[in-house]
């Protein structure tokens, strides 16, 4: 292993803000005095004094090696302080955002819980008061030199939830996500380099009878990851950026977007992907594809580990290649925040604990399970599909050709978006028509602001 500064030198760090108040009440008054502090926290809390506490934890890490590492390290944590209990509690990703709002709102809600980035969930919890600012815990345990900027601007919001981006921090990432193309290395010995190249490579696959890409949208959320794979090579980075963050009158509606709608309905019509996608799960896609099923899958790289297991050496990991393969484009940033709900009865401990999730020991548990940490000066995998996602986020990140997720962009886009983009692969919809209804939903939640 090695030691590699993976956002360093491409982005510089930007100050915390300090002074956030303490959590409100939740009915048990003295237990919840004893708890949770009065003032902001300004020193790093004694957790081996704080008595016997259970802490209550919610998250979606429900995968092979996501699941690995947080045993790991929550095992590793109650070794530390064996006066905490850590009581866990996994969702899948779907069923998480269908529950996080109504678990946080309650007096019982959990101490811990994974909140997606964005307006849809995050903004929504903050513009309610049901998470926790954490910039006095940031400056006490000094996560800023832990991230990058745009890293630690990802779970940034005003406190009103209005403005993303910007004023309080209400959580910290553990793990880089990257949604790329793996690539059955027995048959792509040679990876592509360009868009161009990519597609005639889909060609021959499929003039050879083989599915070329294997894909699982029954769930609506996969596709808007494919889709803005492609999106990434036919519009501006920074036209995706202005629009996710509303800013600069960016919009959807344009050639640009078209274009992109365009080509992977392209895509589909001349049968790139198995026939029955939009009636396929996601899991069972990339499990058809570690069976050796398809050339190629669009992911993410919470799958790295699983797929690292099923097939060793015969899997790759790329970008999605553009015109320029020295200016790689590709969705991600970091995976969900875990953020401190308002009303937990323990938020020095939950502040503990997300620190230990996110120091350099983390680091090195999440690379010996095949995953990618978010956190600067992270070790290096030892080789494999491993170290080609380390070493694209690296090249990423490098040429700033990160563009955040398009679900992000506003309270209810989740749901627009995905919904839009199985109707445009349906063929339900042209790619005009895709554009401008996805504009129109856009514009009632602007106008409303």
């Amino acid at each position: 292993m090695k030691a590699k500064s993976v956002l360093a030198a491409a982005f510089a760090l930007s100050a915390l803000v300090a002074g956030c108040g303490g959590a409100p009440g939740s009915g048990d008054e003295d237990k919840k005095a004893a708890a949770t502090p009065s003032a902001t926290a300004e020193a790093k809390p004694d957790i081996a004094a704080a008595g016997d506490v259970t802490l209550t934890v919610w998250d979606q890490n429900v995968r092979g090696g996501q699941n690995a590492e947080i045993e790991e390290l929550n095992q590793q944590f109650e070794a530390k302080y064996p006066n905490v209990k850590i009581e866990r509690t996994k969702k899948s990703f779907e069923d998480l955002l269908k529950t996080v709002k109504l678990a946080v709102s309650g007096d019982d809600a959990p101490d811990v819980v994974q909140a997606n980035q964005g307006r849809g969930v995050m903004g929504e919890l903050v513009k309610a008061g049901l998470l926790r600012p954490v910039d006095d815990y940031a400056k006490v345990y000094d996560w800023e030199s832990r991230y990058s900027s745009t890293l630690l601007d990802l779970n940034r919001f005003s406190e009103d939830g209005a403005e993303f981006g910007s004023g309080n921090l209400y959580g910290l990432s553990q793990a880089g996500e990257i949604v790329g193309v793996y690539y059955n290395k027995d048959k792509v010995p040679t990876p592509p380099s360009t868009l161009a190249e990519f597609e005639a490579a889909l060609q021959a696959a499929k003039d050879a009878g083989d599915t070329p890409i294997m894909f699982g949208n029954l769930e609506k959320w996969p596709g808007i990851h494919n889709f803005e794979s492609v999106l990434g090579q036919t519009a501006p980075k920074e036209a995706i950026r202005d629009f996710v963050f509303s800013r600069n009158d960016a919009k959807f509606d344009t050639p640009e977007f078209q274009a992109g709608a365009a080509k992977i309905k392209e895509w589909v019509d001349k049968g790139y992907f198995n026939k029955d996608f939009n009636g396929k799960d996601y899991d069972p896609a990339w499990a058809d594809f570690a069976k050796g099923k398809s050339h190629f899958l669009i992911a993410g790289t919470w799958v790295t580990a699983d797929l690292a297991e099923q097939m060793g050496d015969k899997v790759g990991f790329m970008l999605m290649p553009g015109e320029n393969p020295d200016a790689p484009v590709s969705l991600g940033g970091e995976d969900l925040p875990w953020t401190i709900t308002s009303n937990a009865e323990n938020p020095d401990v939950a502040a503990a604990y997300i620190d230990f999730l996110t120091d350099a020991n983390a680091a090195q548990v999440l690379v010996d399970t095949n995953n990618l940490p978010a956190m600067k000066g992270a070790p290096t995998p030892s080789g494999g599909v491993a170290l080609d996602v380390a070493n694209a986020w690296e090249k990423l990140n490098e040429t700033d050709g990160v563009i955040p997720y398009l679900d992000y962009t506003t309270p209810t886009f989740y749901d627009d978006i995905s919904s839009a983009i199985q109707e445009l692969l349906a063929g339900k919809q042209s790619p005009t028509e895709f554009t401008a209804g996805v504009q129109e939903a856009y514009d009632k939640w602007a106008e409303s602001r």
